[in-house]
This record gives C-alpha cells, sequence and structure tokens, in this order.
C-alpha cells in the first residue's frame, strides 16, 4: 500500500477515491502499521492504529468505530486499502443500499463474463434471491451449469456500527472455516446481507504480479 509509482501511494488513491463520494462525512484509516499511518498523515488523512493481534480487517474496522465512539446507527463502509480503483460509485450505492430496517450489513456482486472465474476457488461468489438477499457465499458454485448467470462477490461491506460490533463477537461456523470466507459466519447467525449488483470490476493489489498488471493504468 504504501507503492508510490504515480507519486501517490496506493493508500493516498484509495482515501481520494473515497472523498469523491458524495455525502460521505468522514474517511478514516485504520492500520496497524505505523509506517501506513505517518504515510496517511503525510497527505493529511486522518488514521486510527489498532492492534497488529487482530484476527480481520473487519475486526480493525469495528476497533477503529469503537475509538472514534460512534453511535449505534452510523453506517460503515469499510473499503480495502489495496483497491486504488475503487469506483466512488460502488461506495455510493453500497450505502444506499440501507433501505430497510431490514438490512445491517450490505455488499457487492458483478456478473461473471468471463466463465472461466466460475470455477475459480480465488474468486468467491455471491448466490441471492430476487430481492438482493444474500442466500450463500461460496468458492465455487455447488451446481455449475453453462449458461446460467453466475456473480462473482465483490468485497466491499458496509454495516451498521451495532451490527459490526456483534458480528466480530461471534466465533467463526463451519461454512466459515469450509469455505474460509468471513460472511458466512454472518448469515450462519442469522444476519440479512443486501447484494447490490455493480458494472464495476475492480483491481485490487495483493502480489507483485498484480503491480506489473496495473502499472500502464497508473501511469
Amino acid at each position: 500500500m504504501l507503492l508510490d509509482r504515480t507519486g501517490w501511494t496506493l493508500i493516498q488513491h484509495v482515501h481520494d477515491r473515497c472523498l469523491q463520494v458524495p455525502g460521505v462525512s468522514r474517511v478514516v484509516v485504520a492500520t496497524d502499521g505505523a509506517e501506513i499511518g505517518a504515510a496517511v498523515k503525510s497527505f493529511g488523512g486522518e488514521v486510527i492504529e489498532t492492534s497488529p493481534e487482530l484476527p480481520s480487517g473487519t475486526d480493525r474496522v469495528a476497533a477503529a468505530c469503537e475509538r472514534l465512539g460512534l453511535s449505534d446507527d452510523h453506517h460503515i463502509v469499510n473499503v480495502q486499502g489495496d483497491e486504488p480503483f475503487i469506483n466512488p460509485e460502488q461506495i455510493n450505492q453500497i450505502t444506499s443500499l440501507f433501505n430497510s430496517e431490514k438490512v445491517s450489513i450490505a455488499t457487492l456482486a458483478k456478473k461473471i463474463e468471463d466463465e472461466v472465474l466460475i470455477t475459480d476457488e480465488n474468486s468467491p461468489k455471491a448466490i441471492f434471491d430476487e430481492n438482493g438477499i444474500a442466500l450463500n457465499f461460496c468458492r465455487i458454485p455447488p451446481k455449475y451449469s453453462t449458461g446460467k448467470d453466475y456473480f462473482k462477490h465483490i468485497g466491499i461491506y458496509g454495516y451498521l456500527t451495532e451490527t459490526l460490533a456483534e458480528i466480530c463477537k461471534l466465533p467463526p461456523s463451519e461454512n466459515e472455516l469450509k469455505e474460509r470466507l468471513e460472511q458466512l459466519r454472518w448469515l450462519d447467525n442469522n444476519y440479512r446481507i443486501k447484494v447490490g449488483i455493480t458494472t464495476y470490476e475492480g483491481v485490487s493489489i495483493d502480489t507483485p504480479e498484480d503491480i506489473k498488471k496495473i502499472k500502464a493504468e497508473m501511469g
């Protein structure tokens, strides 16, 4: 996240995209690394440093919210720091999904155009009903068939602050451990997850190979 090929670090690109979203009141970077914290402060960003012992990014966001002293009815959007091409419209879409008192967690999915991705275990899938309520998340659909629409899960989440605190106290579920997908823990504990359909793919930077892929796009 400290890659600075454009003169900006990746984390600054993500921070800037978040600031472009209409109506967003606050952008905070939660990190367990002093180096990342210093980089964020250098461009005027707000940082909360959390414990390196936290087991997941979700726990990190929850810890940051607790430190901020937010009320239970705040809407929090968790944007990964390695997504320099996150589209502000995706963040805006997440917030718009909280149109019902029954929705306390929201996420996005994109229709898969390349059938190779359907059986790619590194690309989790979202399965949801006609109302956009999540039924399941998996790495390979259990009843895969050609000609059917499948949706790639896009790893951006929105939460009510109260719900975020609750789900971080839940023990891992059997389905979560099997699929290695944290959101299954929430479904297994009867939390309602609203899924919005996005047309934006998104590009995360996780490996040196990913860096090579985005060099041309970042200039």
